[in-house]
């Protein structure tokens, strides 16, 4: 089995590491991922610029390719330059901090890596570990975190794609793991509303210029069933099926129109 790993929070993380060494027993793995923090980059194709590979070694001393763009560039270099045929499975991660609710699919790095290898028609995970320190979330590099619940998580749910692929009408799927989880049963979600609620810092320069910075507080507790709720009400891990398909019921249009 052939399995490409990538992420957004760099190719120096812990939590690609952490990813690599859950699966290695499972198939060849690859590892192909930006060179730095990616984080919030959502989708993104970079266009407008060259993309440069270079190698790189991982704290392990093995192999990584290290890739100058957005978590997209990686997983479309991994497949067609790197592995030149699909993988089996595209793992992104592990993220550091949580990945919840409807606007991560457009927002995050992580999601959007796993989200690009469904478009090439390659089985995907995203997979994000809850922290509880904020400034650890965007770091470039190692950190200390204890992602063995997180790495048996990943190992189990791989497994079962690898030998039965994915459910019919499911394109990737979002795990999300606590911190310090209630239970070692995975719970399966709908997406929830939002994770955050947009908070604006404004602020002046030395020379008297306002100038912003977009950050988020913690929403509200969500519906039951959803992975907001699960993970941050129950401190339960969370298993959310993904499709490409954001089609909105047709029909509902037609008088609409009229």
């Amino acid at each position: 089995m052939r399995i490409l790993i990538t992420n957004d929070d760099g190719v120096n993380s812990s939590g690609i590491l952490a990813a690599k060494n859950a699966v290695k027993e499972l198939g060849d793995i690859n590892v192909v991922a930006p060179a730095a923090q990616q984080s919030g980059i959502g989708h993104a194709l970079t266009l407008f610029e060259p993309i440069r590979v270079s190698l790189s070694n991982m704290g392990d001393g093995s192999k990584a390719h290290s890739v100058s763009g957005t978590p997209t560039d990686a997983v479309i270099i991994g497949i067609y330059e790197i592995m030149k045929e699909k993988p089996d499975l595209l793992i992104s991660g592990i993220n550091i901090g949580e990945n919840l609710g409807m606007a991560e699919l457009t927002t995050s790095g992580t999601v959007g890596a796993a989200m690009e290898a469904a478009v090439h028609g390659v089985p995907a995970i995203s997979i994000s570990l809850q922290v509880t320190k904020d400034d650890i979330k965007f770091h470039d590099g190692h950190v200390e975190l204890d992602f063995q619940f997180a790495q048996k998580v990943l190992k189990k749910v791989s497994n079962n794609i690898l030998k039965k692929g994915l459910p019919s009408g499911v394109d990737f799927l979002n795990v999300n793991i606590p911190s310090h989880p209630e239970t070692h049963k995975i719970k399966l979600t709908r997406l929830g509303k939002k994770m955050y609620s947009i908070h604006i810092q404004k602020r002046l320069d030395p020379r008297g210029r306002e100038y912003y910075w977009i950050d988020g507080d913690p929403a509200g507790i969500d519906e039951v069933g959803t992975d907001v709720h699960a993970l941050r009400s129950c401190n339960y891990p969370t298993i959310t099926p993904l499709s490409l398909d954001s089609t909105s019921n047709i029909d509902l249009m037609n008088d609409w129109l009229d």
